[in-house]
């Protein structure tokens, strides 16, 4: 039985993520064993909760991973648990755009038989906030609202005036949050700054928010909640069995540049022998000993372009590992890490393009399928994907695309290398993780 709650709100900018990370934080201090998820693609949001719950992050996402996956990542990634906090994705029924809410909060809180808190920003409203909680109750009959917390309430009276509005909708308020100057996460262009770039300031706030939701959040009244959810029957997904034979080594890039990577790759690559060595491209002069493989995953290198580019050694020697035939992955910002220069500044230089950042961002789920027989798939082969950037990578003509969607070609592919923008969740598509395993494999033997 894993007992399990939805945080969700009306809409982006009500103060969900804050709220979900300091409930886990503040269950946690009580010794209450965690598991944080995150509906949805993102990255950065999860790399909080990995931090309020000392365990790792995790995704649920139907169009990434499938329907009939969801459940069983839930109950993997809450193996030994007390309660899974759930957080949702924009507003409550926002989900990919053309379709009646797929993949939205509500589409997951269905699929996991979740109850559904809903976190309120009453700033600018007081009695209208009734009216909005109601209307979120009444639109899906199929998902149960279970409670509300009120947020960046300014006082006494203006609480009071809301829990007297609500009081006739039967829809408990579960927690009621004052504005606090103290409790604020630093943003840029594509969110909020992943913990991992700010890990010391990150975690000095994680008291804050936990002492923020003990003093306005009944605690005991949302595990009542979670621990109402019921029984949950599939199976939890596994990585599959334990590969048996030699172990082979893959460096994966990491650090305040690469902050972006999902759990299960890992796991997946573990379970097809492969151990997954973190290295630092602003850190390291060399890739670690015995690597037979590459991994550079998401991230901010534009953030990070000074640096990134004067760690000289480290990317020649990448460039020569990649010019030796070393297979290699790069998603988003390994792509970027991966050509000649970026916004002026040399990188590795594996791929004849350049890239730079721009003021439009690429943003959304993509269908797509590979565009040639390549290190992780043969031509035609399909995989769903995320992408999410303000960056554009100009190749030289006559380059071997990785992906197409919507009649465009995207990214570089060859028999040893696939690098592109899109993030591609490899529990989602397991035969990615088999086929660069063995890559990495057939390399460490020789």
């Amino acid at each position: 039985m894993v007992a399990r709650v939805v945080i969700a709100a009306p809409g982006s900018g009500h103060g969900k993520t804050t709220v979900a990370t300091g409930l886990m934080a503040a269950l946690r201090d009580r010794g209450t064993a965690v598991s944080g998820h995150k509906v949805g693609p993102d990255f950065i949001d999860p790399s909080y909760h990995a931090m309020a719950t000392g365990r790792p992050a995790r995704n649920l996402d139907p169009f990434l991973q499938g329907e009939h996956r969801v459940v069983p990542l839930l109950q993997h990634g809450s193996s030994g648990a007390d309660v899974a906090v759930v957080e949702g994705v924009m507003g409550l029924f926002d989900g990919a755009l053309g379709t009646d809410g797929y993949a939205s909060t509500a589409h997951v809180a269905r699929l996991i038989d979740a109850p559904v808190v809903l976190v309120v920003d009453a700033s600018a409203a007081s009695r209208s906030v009734a009216a909005l909680v109601l209307g979120f109750a009444r639109y899906d009959p199929d998902l149960e609202l279970a409670g509300v917390i009120l947020n960046k309430l300014g006082s006494q009276r203006h609480e009071d005036e809301i829990r007297g509005a609500l009081a006739p909708t039967g829809i408990p308020v579960l927690g009621a949050l004052r504005r606090s100057d103290d409790i604020h996460a630093p943003s840029r262009h594509l969110g909020l700054v992943p913990a991992g770039e700010r890990e010391t300031d990150a975690r000095e706030l994680l008291p804050k928010l936990a002492d923020w939701i003990s003093g306005g959040v009944d605690l005991d009244a949302v595990m009542g909640v979670a621990r109402g959810a019921r029984p949950l029957t599939a199976e939890p997904w596994s990585p599959g069995p334990v590969h048996s034979g030699p172990r082979a080594v893959v460096a994966a890039a990491a650090g305040e540049a690469f902050t972006f990577r999902y759990t299960e790759t890992v796991e997946l690559l573990a379970a097809h022998g492969v151990d997954v060595v973190d290295f630092d491209p602003l850190r390291d002069e060399a890739l670690p000993p015995e690597c037979a493989g590459m991994y550079f995953g998401g991230g901010f290198p534009e953030a990070h372009l000074e640096r990134l580019s004067a760690n000289e050694p480290l990317r020649i020697a990448i460039g020569d590992a990649l010019a030796g035939g070393m297979p290699a992955v790069a998603e988003c910002a390994g792509l970027l890490y991966l050509c000649r220069e970026l916004d002026g500044l040399p990188m590795v230089g594996a791929l004849d393009a350049t890239a730079r950042m721009t003021r439009r961002g690429a943003l959304g789920y993509r269908t797509a399928t590979a565009a040639s027989d390549n290190l992780l798939a043969a031509e035609g082969d399909p995989a769903r994907g995320h992408e999410f950037h303000r960056t554009v990578v100009e190749p030289r003509a006559g380059a071997t695309a990785a992906w197409r969607w919507n009649g465009e070609s995207e990214g570089f592919a060859s028999p040893t290398l696939h690098a592109s923008y899109l993030h591609v969740h490899w529990a989602g598509h397991p035969e990615l993780a088999r086929t660069f395993a063995d890559a990495v494999h057939r390399r460490a033997a020789r």
